[in-house]
């Protein structure tokens, strides 16, 4: 799954990074690893992703709760294809030149959602800069299909950033997800080094426009740790985050790809995981996800029926 050199295409994963020098990756410490599952439900997932010809964040990141995932019959889908125009540090999914999207694929994903029988969908994909609109409208298309298949389920996008595709996000949003998603990944500092074709303050209002156009919506970001940030760099983000008024923070570990991708700079232990979940809830985050296997869209169900009880709560009124 993790490799530079890709058989399947017959061509370099990540032609950019081909003529890095290597970074040694660091032996695992024992809290960051995982079990494999053999539950026959991991491969029944496997085999309706496959039917449907679809493609998975879960396999195409190197997700390390794939095992646990599949096996509860949680995917999450990446549409728009399995290659991406940018070209981040820390990313194992294919960078080059994408194929056409799809025109059918909103409806499998609908499918497949309806068969795996999810009551919480995820929908990610690839940053695809060459199409007009980013893909905003693919996206939209999406979600409408998993409405009609699974009226009952919730919807939740990770959506890429929209740079210069003016009214994306306002697509997105019209299509009504649950929750929407996307990622700061990192501390501004390192935004060069590790997500260059990003910019952070564009990242910030992608949320915030999201928030603003339907305050209803539950607004999600996610950053790693590990790449050298500083803590006090982490907390400021967490400032910007609840600025355009976030309401969902996810914070893991960030793992090396390869030997090729960004290194890794440390492995941070869990008592400081918890130390930024606890300092994020004192900021107003509804719901803090915190952990070196914290991933954005690992336990998305459950944590959106958690960010649904702290909303509730946040609006009963106080006796006394």
């Amino acid at each position: 799954m993790v490799t530079v050199y890709d058989s399947r295409h017959q061509r370099p994963r990540h032609p950019e990074k081909a003529k890095r020098p290597d970074s040694p990756r660091p032996p695992r410490p024992d809290w960051i690893r995982v079990k494999l599952s053999s539950e026959p439900t991991l491969s029944q997932t496997l085999s309706v992703v496959r039917q449907h010809g679809l493609k998975t964040v879960c396999e195409e990141a190197a997700c390390p709760n794939l095992s646990e995932c599949w096996s509860k019959r949680h995917a999450t889908f990446m549409i728009m294809g399995d290659t991406c125009t940018r070209a981040c540090a820390f990313c194992n999914v294919r960078t080059g030149r994408p194929e056409p999207l799809n025109p059918h694929e909103p409806e499998e994903v609908a499918s497949a959602a309806a068969k795996l029988g999810l009551k919480h969908v995820v929908i990610t994909s690839v940053d695809r800069d060459d199409l007009a609109d980013g893909g905003a409208e693919h996206f939209a298309r999406t979600i409408e299909a998993v409405r009609q298949s699974t009226p009952a389920a919730t919807v939740e996008v990770l959506t890429p950033d929209f740079l210069r595709k003016p009214g994306a996000v306002e697509t997105v949003m019209a299509a009504r997800p649950d929750v929407f998603n996307h990622n700061l990944e990192t501390v501004p500092s390192l935004y060069l080094k590790v997500r260059p074709g990003a910019r952070y303050f564009h990242s910030l209002r992608v949320l915030q426009t999201a928030k603003d156009l339907n305050p209803d919506v539950f607004t999600k970001s996610g950053i790693m740790v590990g790449l050298g940030e500083e803590r006090d760099e982490v907390h400021q983000v967490m400032d910007d985050l609840r600025s355009a008024g976030v309401d969902f923070l996810t914070i893991g570990q960030y793992l090396q790809p390869t030997p090729k991708h960004a290194p890794l700079i440390r492995y941070v232990p869990p008592e400081e995981f918890e130390t930024y979940r606890r300092v994020a809830m004192s900021k107003g985050f509804l719901l803090v996800s915190s952990s070196p296997l914290t991933r954005s869209s690992h336990h998305a169900d459950e944590d959106f029926e958690r960010l649904r009880a702290a909303r509730r709560a946040e609006a009963a009124p106080r006796v006394g």
